[in-house]
């Protein structure tokens, strides 16, 4: 199965240049969740017309559906706000446990194999992140409940993943419009109950739009379909392996885009670890199913 895997990869990867869009948004006054909201909006404008015209096609299979953007949705959007809340680095790296959590969801609900090569990716994957991202320093302060969203997403995205691969009849184009809207609404939902954030003026909702639009409709909505798929054939724990990619390329890119950010020595070993552990997990699955 390398194909989905090689394929999942680099859809993943995409999702590490996230930053640069929503950051172009909040300079223009959109700031806090409710960029991340705005940002999930945009591909609706897309997606939805096209749902009514294949209504027939892909209206199907709604509770597997409505499962699996429910909770791929409520993940991302965890996720999200624990950026916000929370640092960057401390998010990531919480989110990033997602590797132990599908693994232990795919091993006990989808009866997966749990062979020595996943085994070393998943430790060579946490060596990796953890000299990634701690090689910019941790700010020694308490959780706070940024924190408990970004451990919180990583479980919503492992129980999601194993859902995809569990009913992997759900339409595609139709679970991912609803993960969009979902993302959306949990996204609202903490800008106004946990941020308590007034709903933007629609003069910067109309600046924003260009870059959102075409960031997510271009780059983020076609990974989300990739990701999809792929997960429909590889098992949830070699799924977030995976997209440890997401976490390699969000670092380099900002490593290399934002002056006041550098690589370390030790840095560019952890993405090297984790480049060995996506290898590690493509060639000790190659044959299997998953």
């Amino acid at each position: 199965m390398r194909s989905p895997s090689i394929l999942l990869f680099f859809a993943a990867a995409v999702w590490g240049l996230y930053w640069l869009p929503v950051r172009q948004i909040e300079a223009l006054g959109l700031s806090g969740t409710w960029s991340v909201a705005f940002f999930n909006a945009c591909p609706l404008i897309v997606m939805i017309p096209y749902l009514v015209w294949n209504r027939k096609t892909q209206i199907r299979h709604m509770r597997a559906v409505i499962w699996i953007a429910a909770l791929t949705g409520t993940g991302l959007a965890f996720y999200a706000s624990g950026l916000v809340i929370s640092t960057v680095i401390r998010t990531t790296l919480l989110f990033y446990l997602t590797p132990i959590w599908s693994t232990i969801i795919g091993v006990i609900w989808l009866s997966e194999t749990l062979h020595r090569g996943r085994v070393i990716a998943i430790v060579l994957g946490l060596v990796g992140l953890w000299l990634l991202l701690a090689g910019n320093g941790t700010e020694t302060v308490p959780l706070n409940i940024g924190d408990l969203f970004a451990l919180m997403s990583g479980v919503f995205w492992g129980f999601g993943a194993a859902c995809i691969k569990k009913w992997p009849e759900a339409p595609t184009a139709t679970t991912t419009t609803l993960q969009f809207v979902v993302t959306l609404s949990v996204c609202i939902l903490i800008a106004t109950l946990v941020f308590n954030e007034p709903l933007p003026a629609l003069g910067v909702f109309r600046a924003a739009f260009p870059i959102a639009f075409i960031a997510s409709t271009l780059a983020i909505l076609p990974s989300v379909f990739v990701i999809f798929w792929a997960s429909k054939r590889l098992f949830p724990g070699r799924v977030g392996i995976l997209m440890l990619s997401e976490a390699l390329v969000a670092i380099l890119s900002a490593s290399l885009l934002l002056p006041e950010e550098t690589m370390t020595l030790w840095q560019w070993v952890g993405g090297g670890i984790i480049i060995t552990a996506c290898l590690t997990e493509i060639i000790a699955g190659e044959g299997k199913t998953a």
